[in-house]
């Protein structure tokens, strides 16, 4: 009996990767970008959330796609955090485990870059990397991107938002002989149109991976009626009550991510945050002692928090319900992965009742309300 992904186009070398990954049923996203990406491989743009899979969906063509022999770099992957990028190298390393050497170099901002520029001077098939920091390296001439055949954007949306907009269009120009360019992004606003029509040719294929496909059914989405100034009370007495259980707290804004934080540390809680204003040191720091579980919780905002792939999280908390629909099922994926069960609790205010509705409908979903206890 053929596994899944062979039945896409996808070798047996990578096939044992993946088997011994246990990753063995393609998701919705890597079912329609993997035979467009292994049979064409043209321009692409994918309408896809955070947790569908898409690294495997670019990553397994793309090192189909790659020559060992030539010694120079053919794909380039860029991505908006220092976290998402090692974690798309990361991943690319496992899958080739069996195939033949495929090298990959993760050059992120935070990194020191003088080993990055060392490690540059090897063979190097594909990078990996943040937009500043692919600038830097380029501004002394630690990298050169005229072989680059395949160029993808992951998370174009958040690259945008963060205000990578001129550094894109400065590396976009610089690989020019590329044969294909493959977009992947949760949301499309105004602003990724224009990035869009000045890298992609016009007869670029499309998917749309529904937000209703990818909520997580093992999820328990549930909300909590309290006036504004009993959130915190709320959130304190919930976490009291999780043991040992982990879990993540979103704001909307950096301000009210820090103000919260800061209130449940003084109650003694084992809290930190992770939000736009902070360094690359710090944000390390932070995300090591998360990982690590010496953070027990840890109160993010939505662009800050892309990258984070902690596995274990028992919960997500919404102080505030997000303003879009893809919001709400980037956060709440970020439990129950690999298998487990979640717990997604939206806090909301009287007048906000009608957004739930709102949520259940757009996303087919049934919340319930919350009950200490259950």
């Amino acid at each position: 009996m053929s596994h899944p992904f062979t039945e896409l186009g996808i070798p047996a070398d990578l096939i044992k990767g993946l088997k011994e990954l246990n990753i063995v049923t393609p998701t919705a996203v890597q079912r329609e970008a993997i035979p467009f990406l292994m049979e064409n491989g043209g321009d692409l743009i994918a309408q896809a959330q955070t947790g569908t899979g898409k690294t495997a969906a670019f990553g397994l063509p793309l090192l189909t796609k790659i020559d060992p022999e030539r010694k120079e770099i053919q794909g380039l992957i860029i991505a908006p955090t220092r976290e998402l990028a090692k974690q798309i190298g990361k991943q690319l390393f496992r899958f080739t485990r069996y195939s033949a050497k495929i090298f990959v170099e993760v050059a992120s901002g935070g990194d020191q870059i003088d080993k990055q520029i060392a490690a540059l001077r090897r063979p190097t098939h594909i990078v990996v990397g943040t937009p500043g920091r692919l600038l830097d390296l380029l501004g002394r001439n630690a990298l050169n991107l005229g072989s680059v055949k395949h160029l993808i954007l992951d998370e174009a949306d958040e690259m945008l938002s963060m205000g990578f907009k001129e550094e894109l269009s400065q590396i976009i120009s610089l690989t020019e002989n590329r044969k294909s360019t493959w977009l992947f992004s949760a949301t499309f606003p105004p602003s990724i149109h224009p990035l869009i029509k000045d890298c992609m040719s016009l007869d670029a294929h499309s998917l749309k991976i529904d937000a209703t496909h990818v909520v997580n059914r093992d999820i328990s989405h549930q909300y909590a009626v309290c006036d504004r100034g009993d959130k915190t009370d709320f959130i304190s007495n919930y976490l009291i009550a999780q043991k040992d259980q982990r879990g993540l707290i979103f704001c909307r804004t950096k301000a009210g991510a820090i103000n919260l934080t800061n209130q449940l540390i003084s109650q003694g809680l084992p809290v930190d945050v992770i939000q736009g204003d902070l360094t690359q040191k710090e944000r390390d720091k932070v995300m090591r002692a998360f990982k690590k579980e010496r953070v027990q919780f840890l109160v993010a905002t939505d662009v800050a928090a892309r990258g984070i792939d902690v596995e274990a999280l028992s919960f997500v908390i919404h102080h505030q319900l997000p303003d879009q629909t893809d919001y709400y099922t980037h956060r709440s994926g970020r439990t129950a992965r690999a298998g487990r069960k979640g717990i997604s609790i939206a806090l909301i205010e009287p007048a906000e009742r009608h957004r739930i509705g709102r949520l259940e409908q757009a996303l087919k979903l049934s919340f319930r309300e919350y009950q200490a206890g259950s």
